[in-house]
């Protein structure tokens, strides 16, 4: 079985898509995460309802805001 925190751990330095609560979400490289899945994303860009509203050099993602993890 793999673990959801080993997948990550794959993903590092690689693109991931953040779907948050609310329709918002985050497209970026993952530059770390915690247990708690807060994630640190680099390049990362602000999406509501799939368009592109802001983009970041670097964001924090709190976890408890994340529905979703795509590598």
């Amino acid at each position: 079985m793999i673990k959801p925190l080993s997948v990550l751990n794959q993903s590092i330095n690689r693109n991931v898509i953040v779907e948050l609560k609310f329709g918002r979400g985050y497209r970026g490289v993952l530059d770390g995460f915690d247990p708690h899945m807060n994630l640190v994303l680099k390049n990362a860009q602000e999406l509501a309802n799939d368009e592109v509203i802001n983009r970041y050099s670097l964001a924090i993602v709190r976890g408890d805001n994340v529905i979703y993890i795509s590598p």
